[in-house]
Protein backbone atom coordinates (compact mmCIF):
# COMPACT_ATOMS: atom_id res chain seq x y z
CA UNK A 1 0.00 0.00 0.00
CA UNK A 2 1.58 3.46 -0.81
CA UNK A 3 2.51 5.30 1.96
CA UNK A 4 -0.03 8.55 2.86
CA UNK A 5 2.29 11.72 3.88
CA UNK A 6 1.92 13.24 7.21
CA UNK A 7 -0.22 16.36 7.42
CA UNK A 8 1.67 19.58 9.11
CA UNK A 9 -1.01 18.70 11.74
CA UNK A 10 -0.03 15.65 12.06
CA UNK A 11 3.86 16.57 12.08
CA UNK A 12 3.13 19.05 15.10
CA UNK A 13 1.01 17.08 17.20
CA UNK A 14 4.10 14.21 16.83
CA UNK A 15 6.60 17.07 17.89
CA UNK A 16 4.33 18.39 20.51
CA UNK A 17 4.21 14.85 21.99
CA UNK A 18 7.85 14.38 22.11
CA UNK A 19 8.45 17.79 23.95
CA UNK A 20 6.21 16.55 26.42
CA UNK A 21 7.56 12.81 26.84
CA UNK A 22 10.54 13.10 27.10
CA UNK A 23 10.51 15.41 30.19
CA UNK A 24 7.56 13.15 31.60
CA UNK A 25 9.87 10.16 31.23
CA UNK A 26 12.85 11.67 33.05
CA UNK A 27 10.98 12.79 35.77
CA UNK A 28 9.38 9.60 35.95
CA UNK A 29 13.26 7.44 36.14
CA UNK A 30 14.43 10.33 38.91
CA UNK A 31 11.29 9.68 41.18
CA UNK A 32 11.64 5.77 40.66
CA UNK A 33 15.63 5.94 41.08
CA UNK A 34 16.45 9.13 43.10
CA UNK A 35 13.80 9.56 45.50
CA UNK A 36 14.22 6.25 47.01
CA UNK A 37 17.53 6.57 47.32
CA UNK A 38 17.43 10.53 49.34
CA UNK A 39 15.00 8.92 51.76
CA UNK A 40 17.23 5.56 53.27
CA UNK A 41 16.44 5.78 57.08
CA UNK A 42 15.58 2.47 59.78
CA UNK A 43 11.39 2.15 58.77
CA UNK A 44 10.77 -0.89 61.72
CA UNK A 45 14.44 -2.38 60.89
CA UNK A 46 14.43 -5.89 62.93
CA UNK A 47 17.21 -5.45 65.80
CA UNK A 48 18.16 -8.07 68.27
CA UNK A 49 18.63 -6.84 71.99
CA UNK A 50 20.33 -9.66 74.14
CA UNK A 51 21.56 -9.94 78.29
CA UNK A 52 19.93 -9.81 81.37
CA UNK A 53 17.96 -7.18 82.74
CA UNK A 54 18.60 -3.76 83.61
CA UNK A 55 21.10 -3.22 81.74
CA UNK A 56 19.21 -5.03 78.26
CA UNK A 57 16.31 -2.70 79.02
CA UNK A 58 17.90 0.44 79.09
CA UNK A 59 19.21 -0.73 76.01
CA UNK A 60 15.74 -1.52 73.97
CA UNK A 61 14.37 1.79 75.58
CA UNK A 62 17.33 3.92 74.11
CA UNK A 63 16.60 1.94 70.41
CA UNK A 64 12.73 2.21 70.82
CA UNK A 65 13.35 6.71 71.44
CA UNK A 66 13.60 6.61 68.17
CA UNK A 67 10.06 5.91 67.22
CA UNK A 68 9.24 4.33 64.22
CA UNK A 69 12.91 3.10 63.16
CA UNK A 70 13.66 -0.21 64.76
CA UNK A 71 11.53 -3.26 65.69
CA UNK A 72 13.66 -4.27 69.07
CA UNK A 73 13.36 -8.41 69.35
CA UNK A 74 14.63 -9.70 72.81
CA UNK A 75 16.72 -12.05 73.29
CA UNK A 76 18.48 -14.07 76.48
CA UNK A 77 21.87 -14.07 75.55
CA UNK A 78 24.64 -13.35 72.51
CA UNK A 79 24.21 -16.96 71.50
CA UNK A 80 20.63 -16.99 70.54
CA UNK A 81 21.14 -13.35 69.39
CA UNK A 82 23.69 -14.65 66.84
CA UNK A 83 21.27 -17.72 65.70
CA UNK A 84 18.50 -14.99 64.94
CA UNK A 85 21.08 -12.87 63.09
CA UNK A 86 22.44 -16.09 61.09
CA UNK A 87 18.61 -17.28 60.36
CA UNK A 88 17.93 -13.32 59.12
CA UNK A 89 15.68 -12.72 61.44
CA UNK A 90 16.80 -9.73 62.29
CA UNK A 91 20.22 -7.67 60.68
CA UNK A 92 21.98 -7.12 63.54
CA UNK A 93 21.73 -7.10 67.66
CA UNK A 94 23.20 -5.26 70.69
CA UNK A 95 24.13 -7.51 73.39
CA UNK A 96 24.20 -6.20 77.23
CA UNK A 97 27.61 -7.61 78.74
CA UNK A 98 29.40 -6.09 82.03
CA UNK A 99 31.58 -4.28 80.08
CA UNK A 100 29.57 -2.81 77.89
CA UNK A 101 27.50 -2.76 74.80
CA UNK A 102 28.53 -5.11 71.89
CA UNK A 103 26.96 -5.07 68.86
CA UNK A 104 26.62 -8.01 66.44
CA UNK A 105 26.39 -7.37 62.80
CA UNK A 106 26.21 -8.61 59.38
CA UNK A 107 27.86 -7.26 56.64
CA UNK A 108 27.01 -9.81 54.31
CA UNK A 109 23.05 -8.92 55.01
CA UNK A 110 23.89 -5.20 54.10
CA UNK A 111 26.93 -2.92 54.72
CA UNK A 112 24.58 -0.12 55.08
CA UNK A 113 22.75 -1.15 57.77
CA UNK A 114 25.75 -2.91 59.39
CA UNK A 115 27.08 0.77 59.20
CA UNK A 116 23.31 2.33 60.32
CA UNK A 117 23.37 -0.08 63.49
CA UNK A 118 27.09 1.37 64.32
CA UNK A 119 26.07 5.07 64.49
CA UNK A 120 22.85 4.38 66.06
CA UNK A 121 24.47 2.35 69.31
CA UNK A 122 27.32 5.05 69.30
CA UNK A 123 24.55 8.27 69.29
CA UNK A 124 22.61 6.13 71.96
CA UNK A 125 25.19 5.19 74.32
CA UNK A 126 27.10 7.23 76.54
CA UNK A 127 29.72 9.63 75.76
CA UNK A 128 32.91 7.71 75.99
CA UNK A 129 31.82 4.15 75.76
CA UNK A 130 33.80 1.89 73.75
CA UNK A 131 31.30 -0.56 72.04
CA UNK A 132 32.74 -3.51 70.44
CA UNK A 133 31.61 -4.82 66.99
CA UNK A 134 31.11 -8.50 65.60
CA UNK A 135 30.52 -9.19 62.06
CA UNK A 136 28.55 -12.53 62.78
CA UNK A 137 28.20 -12.74 58.77
CA UNK A 138 31.00 -10.86 56.74
CA UNK A 139 30.69 -9.83 53.30
CA UNK A 140 32.96 -11.44 50.76
CA UNK A 141 36.54 -10.18 50.49
CA UNK A 142 36.07 -9.37 46.75
CA UNK A 143 32.83 -7.16 47.84
CA UNK A 144 33.00 -5.96 51.53
CA UNK A 145 30.97 -3.14 50.38
CA UNK A 146 28.29 -4.71 48.82
CA UNK A 147 28.77 -2.99 45.98
CA UNK A 148 28.82 -5.66 43.34
CA UNK A 149 26.08 -7.41 44.54
CA UNK A 150 23.58 -4.32 44.58
CA UNK A 151 24.66 -3.39 41.15
CA UNK A 152 24.18 -7.28 40.20
CA UNK A 153 19.98 -6.13 40.08
CA UNK A 154 20.15 -3.75 37.19
CA UNK A 155 22.06 -6.49 34.39
CA UNK A 156 19.65 -9.40 35.63
CA UNK A 157 16.51 -7.46 34.78
CA UNK A 158 18.15 -6.17 31.49
CA UNK A 159 18.74 -9.91 31.14
CA UNK A 160 14.60 -11.08 31.29
CA UNK A 161 13.33 -7.90 29.59
CA UNK A 162 15.58 -8.77 26.66
CA UNK A 163 14.82 -12.55 26.65
CA UNK A 164 11.14 -11.59 26.81
CA UNK A 165 11.14 -9.06 24.06
CA UNK A 166 13.02 -11.55 21.70
CA UNK A 167 10.83 -14.10 22.34
CA UNK A 168 8.12 -11.69 21.44
CA UNK A 169 9.95 -9.97 18.25
CA UNK A 170 11.35 -13.43 16.70
CA UNK A 171 7.36 -14.63 16.50
CA UNK A 172 7.81 -17.70 18.94
CA UNK A 173 5.01 -18.86 20.41
CA UNK A 174 3.06 -21.39 23.15
CA UNK A 175 6.01 -24.52 23.85
CA UNK A 176 8.54 -23.24 21.77
CA UNK A 177 8.41 -20.06 23.60
CA UNK A 178 8.58 -21.57 27.21
CA UNK A 179 11.19 -23.58 26.07
CA UNK A 180 13.39 -20.81 24.46
CA UNK A 181 12.53 -18.82 27.78
CA UNK A 182 14.06 -21.34 29.69
CA UNK A 183 17.06 -22.46 28.19
CA UNK A 184 17.83 -18.64 28.00
CA UNK A 185 17.13 -18.18 31.41
CA UNK A 186 19.56 -21.34 32.82
CA UNK A 187 22.40 -20.00 30.68
CA UNK A 188 22.23 -16.58 31.81
CA UNK A 189 22.38 -18.43 35.40
CA UNK A 190 25.35 -20.00 34.58
CA UNK A 191 27.33 -16.86 33.13
CA UNK A 192 26.28 -15.29 35.79
CA UNK A 193 27.09 -17.44 38.44
CA UNK A 194 30.93 -18.12 36.83
CA UNK A 195 31.54 -14.30 36.50
CA UNK A 196 30.46 -13.07 40.04
CA UNK A 197 31.15 -16.01 42.20
CA UNK A 198 34.09 -17.89 40.36
CA UNK A 199 35.66 -14.63 38.41
CA UNK A 200 34.65 -11.82 41.02
CA UNK A 201 34.12 -13.65 43.94
CA UNK A 202 31.26 -11.69 45.10
CA UNK A 203 29.24 -14.56 46.07
CA UNK A 204 29.86 -17.64 48.58
CA UNK A 205 27.20 -19.88 48.97
CA UNK A 206 27.02 -23.04 46.88
CA UNK A 207 27.52 -22.52 42.94
CA UNK A 208 24.48 -24.53 41.38
CA UNK A 209 22.21 -22.81 43.97
CA UNK A 210 23.14 -19.71 43.27
CA UNK A 211 23.08 -20.21 39.40
CA UNK A 212 19.68 -21.46 39.84
CA UNK A 213 18.73 -18.78 42.04
CA UNK A 214 19.89 -16.07 38.78
CA UNK A 215 18.10 -18.05 36.13
CA UNK A 216 15.03 -18.48 38.28
CA UNK A 217 15.27 -14.20 38.44
CA UNK A 218 15.95 -13.76 34.49
CA UNK A 219 12.79 -16.29 34.22
CA UNK A 220 10.58 -14.59 36.12
CA UNK A 221 11.32 -11.14 34.65
CA UNK A 222 11.24 -12.65 30.89
CA UNK A 223 8.08 -14.55 31.19
CA UNK A 224 6.30 -11.68 32.71
CA UNK A 225 7.27 -9.48 29.38
CA UNK A 226 6.44 -12.15 27.21
CA UNK A 227 3.66 -12.62 29.05
CA UNK A 228 2.28 -9.22 28.94
CA UNK A 229 3.14 -8.61 25.47
CA UNK A 230 1.33 -11.75 24.21
CA UNK A 231 -2.07 -10.07 25.64
CA UNK A 232 -1.50 -6.45 24.80
CA UNK A 233 1.12 -7.20 21.80
CA UNK A 234 4.21 -4.89 21.57
CA UNK A 235 2.82 -2.48 24.29
CA UNK A 236 3.47 -5.08 26.54
CA UNK A 237 7.28 -5.18 26.10
CA UNK A 238 7.30 -1.42 27.17
CA UNK A 239 4.62 -1.95 30.03
CA UNK A 240 7.34 -4.82 30.94
CA UNK A 241 10.18 -2.79 30.64
CA UNK A 242 8.54 -0.20 33.11
CA UNK A 243 7.69 -2.45 35.45
CA UNK A 244 11.15 -4.65 35.66
CA UNK A 245 13.34 -2.23 35.36
CA UNK A 246 11.73 1.42 36.00
CA UNK A 247 10.39 0.14 39.43
CA UNK A 248 11.55 -3.15 40.25
CA UNK A 249 15.05 -2.55 39.61
CA UNK A 250 14.78 0.96 42.00
CA UNK A 251 12.76 -0.48 44.57
CA UNK A 252 14.31 -3.75 44.71
CA UNK A 253 16.80 -2.59 47.98
CA UNK A 254 19.73 -5.00 46.84
CA UNK A 255 22.01 -1.76 47.56
CA UNK A 256 20.92 -1.09 50.99
CA UNK A 257 17.84 -3.30 52.42
CA UNK A 258 13.94 -3.42 51.91
CA UNK A 259 13.19 -2.20 55.31
CA UNK A 260 15.35 1.26 54.78
CA UNK A 261 13.45 2.91 51.75
CA UNK A 262 10.29 4.72 52.47
CA UNK A 263 6.61 2.80 52.77
CA UNK A 264 5.46 1.18 50.99
CA UNK A 265 8.64 0.85 48.03
CA UNK A 266 10.41 -1.60 50.26
CA UNK A 267 6.95 -3.84 50.16
CA UNK A 268 6.42 -3.55 46.93
CA UNK A 269 9.88 -4.10 45.42
CA UNK A 270 9.57 -7.52 47.31
CA UNK A 271 6.73 -8.35 45.55
CA UNK A 272 8.94 -7.74 41.74
CA UNK A 273 11.03 -9.82 40.63
CA UNK A 274 13.72 -7.82 41.09
CA UNK A 275 13.71 -7.36 44.62
CA UNK A 276 12.81 -10.99 45.53
CA UNK A 277 15.75 -12.03 43.22
CA UNK A 278 18.43 -10.21 45.63
CA UNK A 279 17.09 -11.06 48.55
CA UNK A 280 16.95 -14.66 47.81
CA UNK A 281 20.62 -14.26 46.50
CA UNK A 282 21.70 -13.11 49.99
CA UNK A 283 20.11 -15.94 51.58
CA UNK A 284 21.55 -18.74 49.73
CA UNK A 285 24.78 -16.93 49.08
CA UNK A 286 25.53 -15.75 52.40
CA UNK A 287 23.19 -17.55 55.28
CA UNK A 288 22.58 -21.08 53.98
CA UNK A 289 19.35 -20.28 52.72
CA UNK A 290 17.56 -18.69 55.77
CA UNK A 291 14.50 -16.67 54.98
CA UNK A 292 14.41 -18.30 50.87
CA UNK A 293 10.81 -19.34 51.07
CA UNK A 294 8.98 -16.25 50.27
CA UNK A 295 11.61 -14.78 48.04
CA UNK A 296 11.22 -17.95 46.34
CA UNK A 297 7.84 -18.54 46.19
CA UNK A 298 7.51 -14.65 44.84
CA UNK A 299 9.77 -15.70 41.52
CA UNK A 300 8.08 -18.92 41.30
CA UNK A 301 4.73 -17.49 40.73
CA UNK A 302 5.88 -14.73 38.49
CA UNK A 303 7.63 -17.67 36.06
CA UNK A 304 4.46 -19.97 36.45
CA UNK A 305 2.22 -16.79 35.23
CA UNK A 306 3.99 -15.50 32.66
CA UNK A 307 4.64 -19.04 31.17
CA UNK A 308 1.33 -20.10 31.64
CA UNK A 309 0.05 -17.07 29.87
CA UNK A 310 2.57 -17.17 26.81
CA UNK A 311 1.40 -21.01 26.57
CA UNK A 312 -2.14 -20.46 26.67
CA UNK A 313 -2.09 -17.19 24.09
CA UNK A 314 -0.12 -19.14 21.87
CA UNK A 315 -2.68 -22.29 21.55
CA UNK A 316 -5.35 -19.55 20.89
CA UNK A 317 -3.22 -18.46 18.42
CA UNK A 318 -2.91 -21.54 16.57
CA UNK A 319 -1.74 -25.01 18.70
CA UNK A 320 1.49 -22.81 19.51
CA UNK A 321 3.46 -22.77 15.64
CA UNK A 322 5.32 -19.94 15.33
CA UNK A 323 3.79 -16.77 13.47
CA UNK A 324 4.99 -17.65 9.46
CA UNK A 325 6.57 -14.40 7.81
CA UNK A 326 3.87 -12.40 6.11
CA UNK A 327 3.77 -13.23 2.55
CA UNK A 328 4.66 -10.93 -0.02
CA UNK A 329 2.61 -10.97 -2.75
CA UNK A 330 3.70 -8.78 -6.20
CA UNK A 331 1.40 -6.03 -7.85
CA UNK A 332 -0.55 -6.65 -10.29
CA UNK A 333 1.17 -5.51 -13.88
CA UNK A 334 -1.51 -3.39 -14.83
CA UNK A 335 -1.32 -1.05 -11.25
CA UNK A 336 3.02 -0.87 -11.60
CA UNK A 337 2.11 1.51 -15.07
Amino acid sequence: MPHTPLTATERNRRAVAVILLVPMVMALALWAFAWPAARIAPRDLPVGIAGAAPAADQLQERMEQRAGAFEVHRYEDEADARAAIEDRVVYGAVVATPTGPRLLTATAGGPVVAQLLREAVAASAPPGTDIQVTDVVKAPAGDPRGSALGASALPLALAGVAAGALVTVLGLRGLRAALALTGASALVGLTAAALAHSWLGVLAGDWWTEAGVLGLTVLAIGSAVAGLAAVLGPKGIGLGALLMVLLGNSFSGVTSAPDMLPEPVGVIGQWLPPGAGGSLLRSVAFFDGSAAGGPALTLALWAIAGLTVLTLAGRRGGGGKDEPAPAVVAPEPALTR
